[in-house]
């Protein structure tokens, strides 16, 4: 069988036949890895190609039999057209990721078949399943040990679009988290649970690579003994690379260590809020935002520059969170922010919640990318969280700001770290230019720029 697999994008970024230029946003896009690997599960005598709307146009009229979409929710109504295409045309399609795991009957209405939850296991049955002409509606990895099994991801598929990525060198050693963050997908995803692989398989990949990588692990620190023996296996291998963890990695200054020897130079923290009492709303009082300035601190001091996720629109927010989080920002020296509205995606608890309350105020899945207010905030109007956390991404990758980070981030952090911070806060400025993002400062009326001293206040903090 031929066997097509699709990254579907959203349509202001969409590569198309009459709009081929690429973005140039290539530090924040990094493989395929649920589609390679995909691709790897497929036996051999299949023929699979696998295209990312990202970054090629998508040819509705290609050749194949069967037709595979991964998708998040926000990208449903895109996969929900080029299943609908492709079915027209009698070809088998079926989905899987995020959106179709969470909301299994609203992707079902327009897939052939699904696939919930993992797709080692229940990929291999499913085309087995078509060859023999009984396939089902339904499918799911079957239980295992904790153990995760998977195979290396064909990468080679990524040749002719390789430019466009910030790497093709993906890699994933552990999968889930124990954490229960109500508004997380993560976590219901993977049933709040870990599996990791063994350590030396992970090693022999990654060494058969060339260049440098990305752990897309959803928390590189899950297990720490897991963590440590395979910073240690990584070491001798001379590689660079970048993850996502919890902060409390902070709170380990061996284990800081072995990641930065190993060859850490950036991590992804979910820091979220400077507000215990948001943090508690949404079960992650174990990031205590009182400690944020010193555990940032240790991070950098260990040479790992730091990216923050951070999230506006919780209970406790009103109209000064703005201007706090981006004073915030500058005073604990974070290198790149990645800034979301709070979205209740559906199939978390969040989103049962604010649903059973009335809150949930809009039903269209394009709208849940983290960027549109979707839900009736407690403390301001949806209109006020716009402006405002359009207004925080502006300011804080405003071209002064990124170069004083880039200078600054030299002589505390590292020139491998601060180089990184400066890509993607040029990358994060050229999207939010090319999307319009404006915005305002919903405490200050039309103001549009904070109004403190931020080089200074900066200048005189503590050398990280």
């Amino acid at each position: 069988m031929k066997i097509l697999l699709i990254l579907p994008a959203s349509e202001k970024v969409r590569v198309t036949r009459e709009r081929p230029e690429v973005p140039r946003r290539a530090m924040l896009r990094f493989s395929v890895l649920p589609l390679t690997i995909v691709a790897a599960l497929t036996p051999r005598e299949h023929e699979v190609s696998v295209v990312d709307e990202n970054v090629e146009a998508l040819d509705l009229e290609t050749d194949c039999d069967v037709v595979g979409i991964t998708f998040m929710t926000a990208l449903a109504p895109r996969a929900y057209q080029i299943a609908a295409h492709f079915r027209s045309r009698g070809k088998v399609v079926v989905g899987g990721g995020y959106h179709p795991t969470l909301c299994p009957g609203d992707a079902a209405a327009h897939l052939d078949a699904v696939v919930i939850g993992d797709a080692e296991g229940a990929w291999e049955r499913l085309l087995a399943d078509i060859e023999a002409g009984a396939l089902r509606k339904y499918y799911r990895a079957a239980e295992d040990s904790g153990a995760l099994k998977t195979p290396c991801a064909r990468r080679e598929l990524l040749t002719q679009t390789a430019e466009h990525y910030a790497t093709v060198n993906a890699v994933q050693a552990g999968r889930g988290c124990r954490h229960s963050c109500r508004y997380c997908s993560v976590t219901v995803f993977h049933e709040q649970k870990y599996r990791r692989r063994e350590i030396a398989e992970v090693v022999r990949e990654i060494a058969s690579m060339r260049g440098d990588f990305i752990f897309v692990d959803d928390n590189i620190i899950a297990d720490r003994e897991y963590a440590a023996a395979l910073f240690c296996a990584l070491a001798p291998l001379r590689k660079r690379w970048v993850s996502q963890c919890s902060v409390l990695i902070a709170d380990d200054a061996e284990l800081l260590k072995l990641a930065h020897d190993a060859g850490c130079r950036g991590l992804f923290l979910g820091v979220e809020t400077d507000s215990e009492a948001n943090l508690a709303q949404m079960n992650k009082r174990f990031n205590r935002a009182s400690t944020y300035g010193e555990r940032l601190e240790r991070i950098h001091r260990a040479g790992i520059g730091v990216i923050a996720g951070m999230i506006v629109g919780m209970d406790e927010d009103d109209v000064s969170v703005f201007e706090r989080t981006l004073r915030f920002l500058e005073q604990t020296r974070v290198d790149a922010l990645q800034l979301n509205i709070l979205t209740p995606l559906p199939g978390t608890p969040l989103h049962a919640e604010m649903k059973s309350a009335g809150r949930v105020v809009d039903g269209d899945w394009r709208h849940y990318d983290y960027r549109h207010v979707v839900f009736q905030p407690a403390r301001m109007s949806a209109e006020q969280l716009q402006a405002g956390a359009d207004w925080l991404y502006g300011e804080f990758y405003r071209l002064d700001r990124i170069l004083w980070r880039f200078a600054r981030g030299v002589i505390g952090v590292g020139i491998e770290a601060a180089w990184l911070g400066l890509k993607l806060g040029l990358t994060y400025r050229y999207d939010n230019r090319r999307e319009g993002i404006r915005g305002r400062n919903p405490a200050h009326g039309r103001t549009t720029a904070v109004k403190s001293h931020w080089w200074k206040e900066a200048v005189s903090m503590p050398a990280a």
